[in-house]
């Protein structure tokens, strides 16, 4: 039997180059080795504030993205988190199997709870429906970046809790295991953190050449070449360099690192070598996208088919949890009362 994975992700609208390589990218190759469920978690989105109109398109520019970057609805199951409302329900029988330590435990709650004047529930309770996204499915692999593997951490102990309870025997939920994406995590173009909209450091995976090049040309190098002349060491160049490995053939990653190492080059030229291989790979997805964008009707059809999928699996998921808990279903309490 194939093994099943599981991915969420935010609607944040378009999605950009570290998303793409820290997750997406991974995802479309993983879509033909196992069964791929992925999932535009919008639940999780409306922990923070934010306007309606603008999470429908953000989570439909989303759809877009990832339809346009290689996901194949007919590999992978993509769906809308809401559309599928075995999600909150499996989270609140998760709620009460969960410590509330475990959860105020959790550095995420502890850095939002920091920057917010009034925390809301849901900021305690994000983990726990990240649980049940997870578990829905029965997955047995997540795939997360190195600085991720801690957030599955409170899934397996959400799924060791409920089975010591209710299924000690055999265990119902597996234990999650992390599956690393390849790609270590892309800093931004301000050299500082990891990309991310929110810090307005990004190159969108959408973007046209001209606003790609207007970004990279001021992007942060090697401290050390001051000067064209001056021998730098491409490991401390914290975009460029990843930024070669990730897009351009090994030959021409191997050149910047001699040039850079024998001062060959100056960082512009690095730079220079650089764009067309990142086009080569952008230039498809972006043109797919702007037919997508055309053609609304078949995004729809794609996240209808995938919700169709995930409903499937994610109600017998439940119809055997709440047997197992007791709790009543269509028929259950007849049944078991006319057994006696």
């Amino acid at each position: 039997m194939m093994a099943r994975i599981f991915s969420g992700i935010q609607p944040s609208g378009d999605l950009h180059i570290g998303n793409y390589l820290g997750a997406v990218k991974n995802w479309v190759q993983l879509q033909h080795q196992f069964e791929t469920f992925i999932c535009i978690v919008d639940y999780h989105a409306i922990t923070a504030p934010y306007e309606p109109a603008d999470l429908v398109r953000r989570t439909h520019d989303m759809a877009v993205g990832l339809l346009a970057a290689g996901v194949d609805p007919e590999k992978a199951t993509l769906f809308v988190q809401s559309q599928v409302p075995e999600h909150t329900e499996l989270a609140w029988i998760f709620n009460t199997i969960t410590p509330l330590g475990e959860l105020e435990r959790q550095v995420a709650f502890k850095e939002k709870s920091a920057r917010q004047e009034q925390v809301m529930a849901g900021t305690l309770n994000y983990p726990v429906l990240q649980a049940a996204d997870i578990l829905l499915y029965l997955a047995d692999l997540v795939p997360v970046g190195e600085d991720q593997v801690q957030h599955l951490e409170l899934s397996r102990v959400v799924s060791r809790n409920w089975n010591s309870r209710f299924s000690p025997a055999k265990p119902f939920f597996p234990e999650p295991q992390p599956r690393l994406t390849p790609t270590r995590r892309i800093m931004g173009l301000d050299g500082q953190a990891k990309m991310s909209k929110s810090l307005g450091n990004t190159i969108g995976l959408l973007e046209e050449p001209d606003a790609i090049w207007e970004k990279l040309r001021p992007a942060p190098t090697d401290p050390a070449r001051q000067r064209k002349t001056d021998a730098g060491e491409p490991d401390k160049c914290p975009i460029i360099y990843q930024l070669h490995k990730a897009f351009s053939p090994e030959e021409t990653v191997r050149e910047v690192e001699e040039n850079c190492r024998g001062a060959k080059w100056g960082c512009v030229d690095c730079k220079k070598s650089l764009l067309p291989n990142m086009l080569a790979e952008l230039t498809p997805i972006r043109e797919k996208a702007r037919e997508l964008q055309a053609d609304r009707a078949q995004v729809s059809a794609a996240l209808d088919l995938g919700a169709t999928k995930a409903r499937t699996v994610a109600r017998e998921t439940i119809k055997q949890v709440k047997d197992m808990m007791g709790l009543a279903r269509e028929g259950l309490i007849a049944n078991a009362m006319s057994a006696r």
